[in-house]
């Protein structure tokens, strides 16, 4: 790490760093998004416990991604990613087939075995006749069978606020309305921010957002309330696969590193950790992913950096050029020596 960048470096306890001189250890979220189902229940726990408004119900065409992304009253996003492809080993429904997804041939032909092999009640599989209420347009499964269901898979995850190690909207904001807790987590307090919006654009994510009615902005907190009270977040109490784990960050890693290594090995290759690197452009984040596709298929940013990482170099930068041009300035008025004249 350079000079210039040594104070945006890792940090391993951003707490302290923050002035926490006695805090718990920092904790956050790690999401496997290759066991979420979809379910939408850590949505639905995050308003219900944190009073988030209702934000209306947008199908946004056929998906059924009715949010469509993290904002001032979505602080829990679940995103469903259609995607073209063969379902290979995603359906836990398929009996004797590992979780998470994968491209090959060979794995699509084993699953459509199973599918021909599986009894068709309906329940097992879902593939019971269902009446839409609009035109199928082909759906896969539409036609009360199996379908094409082999060639088309869902990725779906549920996204959250980060809290970065090095968060960009704490550092612009004017009033001191972010502040970083004893969790190592980052919070807004609605009392004191008032709307300018920096912070909006100082998050490499998109995630804070202010709303429409009071111009003020909202993200998740981590559940502080909870936190101080001893009991876990509350979308993590309602995910029923535990795709959303909440614990200390150091012990959410090495889960996350075991689980990469358990998918690679069950041939699942395309399966990753996001924001997991301390050493990447906002230091790790306090709540990251383990993802199933590219970063950008699921809307997040595949390089993400903290905006106010260079402005240690920026000042320095400024300052030497203001001595600089100081220096000149003197340089020229200032009368020259006794011997310069006769």
């Amino acid at each position: 790490m350079t000079d210039e960048h040594s104070l945006y470096g890792p940090l391993q306890d951003p707490a302290a760093d923050a002035g926490h001189r006695e805090h718990p250890p920092r904790v956050g979220f790690f999401t496997d998004t290759s066991v979420c189902i979809g379910c939408k229940a850590c949505e639905v726990a995050c308003k219900e416990w944190n009073d988030v408004p209702e934000d209306g119900l947008d199908l946004l065409g056929m998906s059924f991604d009715n949010t469509g992304m993290l904002g001032a009253s979505s602080w829990r996003h679940v995103a469903f990613v259609e995607q073209e492809r063969p379902l290979g080993r995603q359906d836990p429904g398929l009996t004797g087939l590992p979780t998470g997804p994968s491209a090959t041939g060979h794995t699509a032909e084993v699953t459509a075995d199973a599918l021909r092999e599986a009894p068709r009640g309906g329940g097992e599989l879902g593939t019971g006749p269902v009446d839409l209420g609009f035109p199928s347009f082909d759906l896969p499964g539409a036609a009360g069978d199996a379908g094409n269901r082999t060639d088309f898979r869902w990725l779906m995850a549920s996204d959250v606020c980060k809290h970065c190690t090095h968060a960009g909207c704490l550092d612009v904001c004017p009033t001191g309305a972010l502040f970083r807790t004893e969790f190592g987590s980052v919070v807004v307090q609605p009392d004191i921010c008032n709307g300018c919006g920096y912070c909006v654009s100082g998050c490499p994510y998109g995630v804070i957002d202010r709303r429409a009615d009071d111009g003020r902005a909202w993200k998740c907190t981590l559940c502080y309330d909870r936190l101080r009270g001893g009991l876990e977040p509350a979308c993590a109490k309602a995910c029923p696969t535990d795709s959303i784990q909440f614990g200390p960050l150091d012990e959410l890693r090495e889960r996350a590193d075991r689980r990469l290594e358990q998918l690679h090995e069950a041939g699942v290759a395309e399966a990753r950790l996001y924001g997991r690197d301390p050493d990447d452009g906002v230091g790790g984040d306090g709540a990251f992913f383990l993802l199933l596709d590219d970063p950008e298929v699921y809307g997040l940013p595949p390089d993400p950096v903290v905006p106010t990482r260079d402005l240690p170099a920026m000042w320095r930068y400024a300052g030497a050029a203001a001595s600089a041009l100081l220096a000149a300035t003197v340089a020229v008025f200032v009368e020259p020596g006794a011997g310069g004249r006769r």
